[in-house]
């Protein structure tokens, strides 16, 4: 296929079927890391200045500003560069340096908010309270507001809901993703449930995150998750969210690990906290005698952008984050996809 622009390469990811031992369950994996900034958030980013164009609020040659951890901050660089905007990431401390390398590749300005924050602290709060106020300095400039913009939401409904039912046939028993700004599971919840409301919805965030109750901590997985001193996104849409878990830093990175070293496949730390909640899920249903079903878990991002701090064995261990028990939880769940048996993988699900 020939394609006349980068924004045209959004969305229309693969799903990969996980190999599972002992279980007629299927885990697919809706891979993100295929767009051209390597997370879901490109999906978001390119409806928000489509939306913004066409309200009339964003102006040929204009300024755009937003508080990002890297992923919408990549995908809000990729559609200004192509578009002639002029685009400002405000971040801080808590995003990956690979993340800044690539947004200031694509002509990103990058703004770090001050203060005396913890290393394990997200500062949410204080990144959009800059972001706003920068850009009420720039006369003519738009700040996105990822948390609460509908086109948020709105980006993940039209593409990726769309695509996953289209791939599946409508055959999908459970639907899992990450809940940060709310709008990727939600908007992509939205879809599947208006045409198969059975599906069941749960929304996973780290350990410390309060967008589904608990005690606010601080927590290293990026790009997910709300802290405690941020109100929840008006994009988390409890109605669609049948269950929300929590998953710990390390549950999170060390899958992540184990899948790039065990199956070539390698993600991000906060998607692999969705793939480790995703097995525990299967797990369960199949000790509650519910042997077989389709899950989808969406893979947000790649792990490209975390080889200083996920896949650096010095980091892990200087945070007390490396844990043999994960892995040899997965080793009795998950198989190798050059081993696993052509007799024991289910039948696909399209034509």
């Amino acid at each position: 296929m020939i394609f006349d622009k980068v924004t045209d390469l959004i969305g229309n990811t693969p799903l990969l079927r996980l190999p599972l031992r002992k279980t007629q369950w299927q885990l697919l994996l809706k891979l993100e890391k295929f767009n051209p900034g390597l997370s879901m958030k490109d999906r978001m980013a390119l409806n928000m200045i489509d939306q913004a164009e066409k309200s009339g609020i964003l102006k040929p040659g204009g300024k755009i500003f937003e508080s990002s951890s890297g992923n919408t901050g990549t995908g809000l660089a990729i559609v200004s560069a192509e578009r002639g905007y002029k685009f400002t990431a405000i971040v801080d401390h808590h995003a990956a340096k690979d993340k800044i390398r690539v947004m200031k590749a694509y002509g990103a300005d990058i703004v770090y908010v001050e203060g005396d924050f913890a290393e394990d602290e997200v500062a949410t709060c204080a990144r959009e309270r800059l972001a706003k106020q920068l850009s009420l300095k720039c006369p003519g400039s738009v700040c996105m507001q990822q948390a609460d913009n509908p086109a948020n939401a709105d980006g993940y409904y039209k593409t990726m809901g769309k695509e996953i039912v289209s791939a599946t046939n409508g055959s999908i028993d459970m639907l899992v993703g990450a809940v940060g700004t709310g709008g990727s599971l939600s908007g992509t919840a939205r879809y599947v449930k208006e045409r198969y409301p059975f599906t069941k919805v749960i929304g996973v965030e780290p350990v410390g995150s309060i967008a589904f109750g608990g005690e606010p901590a601080p927590y290293f997985q990026s790009g997910t998750g709300t802290p405690g001193s941020v109100e929840v996104g008006k994009n988390v849409d409890y109605e669609v969210i049948d269950l929300g878990l929590k998953v710990s830093d390390s549950q999170a990175f060390n899958t992540a690990r184990f899948l790039a070293r065990n199956n070539g496949l390698m993600v991000g730390g906060c998607a692999g906290g969705i793939i480790y909640k995703a097995l525990e899920i299967i797990q369960k249903q199949k000790e509650s005698g519910v042997e077989s079903g389709v899950m989808v878990a969406i893979v947000g991002d790649g792990g490209e952008k975390y080889l200083d701090t996920v896949f650096n064995d010095e980091w892990m261990m200087s945070k007390g984050l490396l844990a043999e028990t994960v892995e040899e939880e997965l080793k009795e769940i998950v198989d190798n996809f050059h081993f696993a048996k052509e007799s024991e993988r289910p039948l696909c699900l399209t034509s």
